[in-house]
């Protein structure tokens, strides 16, 4: 489904009837664990021409994708999927952003910026890169209200535990910023990818308050582990056991204590709008988990609005 708004096309009429009543769907879900809404932690916006380019990187299959086919669901301008989010009922949602090469991250923070200051219900994001000055910059976004960081070690090639960084994770540490970073193996291994460069990182760093995204996908169980050493580290359900990527790289079910027990530091996040499938399905999928109301209501909302002061 690739909901539309603001046409009178038979077309486009029908889509927006869609996303009524998915909005509908999604609101009954958090109603009926009588929550105000949901946070997601782990939702994209970036400037247009850059989120165009990661569009066209997904309709390529290109190979961090895994090669897969991946539609983008919700495949409008800017303010109409800000429109969208808050449409289903999402209280505070981030502007997950990365760059890939040096020299990007300071531009990319300042647009985000203006991005958080124009919608007062995203968490002011920023991002960082190992090269000179990342310290500088990433201090720079703390003092200006940077609620929440992202670092892709995925897409940006590089090691987390790189020297260049430290100072920049030191900073982080020291201002209790929490850090999405996508350093899992899922869709396509990197690579700095996987447990290890992130535990050399948490090893010097123990108090970074590190959100590992998509569950660490795939290597579920490593970073659960990593997760168990370190009390501030957190998880995010990217994508995790939606029909999509059970198909490839399904989460195991062996497991499910595990992730029962970190139910405190287990957030929601969906990767919206870049996602394969309607946003309510990522929700039914952590529903289908059996791990109950307490623990749904924990992920997504009360986590995170204790993380984030909300």
């Amino acid at each position: 489904m690739t909901p539309v708004s603001g046409t009178s096309s038979p077309g486009a009429t029908s889509e927006v009837v869609a996303l009524d009543e998915e909005a509908g769907e999604v609101r009954r879900f958090w109603n009926r664990l009588g929550l105000p809404g949901l946070i997601d932690v782990h939702t994209h916006f970036m400037p247009e021409r850059v989120l165009h380019k990661v569009w066209a990187y997904f309709d390529a299959q290109g190979p961090l994708t895994g090669g897969l086919e991946w539609p983008i669901s919700y495949r409008q301008q800017e303010a109409e999927r800000a429109a969208v989010l808050r449409k289903f009922g999402v209280r505070a949602f981030t502007s997950m952003l990365y760059p890939h090469k040096p020299g990007m991250a300071r531009w990319l923070n300042g647009w985000a910026a203006d991005f958080a200051h124009r919608n007062p219900d995203c968490l002011h994001t920023a991002t960082l890169y190992p090269e000179p000055g990342v310290e500088t910059y990433v201090r720079e976004a703390v003092e200006a209200g940077a609620r929440v960081f992202k670092a892709h070690v995925q897409v940006g090639s590089y090691d987390p535990a790189d020297e260049l960084l430290q100072r920049a994770w030191g900073v982080l540490a020291e201002a209790g910023a929490p850090v999405v970073i996508h350093c899992g193996s899922g869709p396509a291994p990197g690579k700095h990818t996987g447990p290890g460069p992130i535990a050399r990182v948490l090893a010097r760093h123990p108090k970074l308050r590190l959100i590992v995204a998509h569950l660490g996908m795939p290597e579920y169980e490593d970073f659960l582990g990593i997760a168990e050493q370190y009390a501030e580290v957190r998880l995010d359900t990217t994508m995790a056991f939606t029909d999509f990527t059970e198909g490839f790289m399904p989460f195991p079910r062996p497991a499910l204590p595990r992730l029962a027990g970190l139910g405190d530091r287990i957030l929601l996040g969906s990767d919206f709008p870049n996602i394969p499938y309607p946003y309510v399905h990522q929700l039914h999928a952590l529903e289908r988990l059996g791990l109950g109301p307490q623990w749904l209501r924990s992920v997504c909302h009360d986590n995170a609005a204790t993380l984030f002061g909300l």
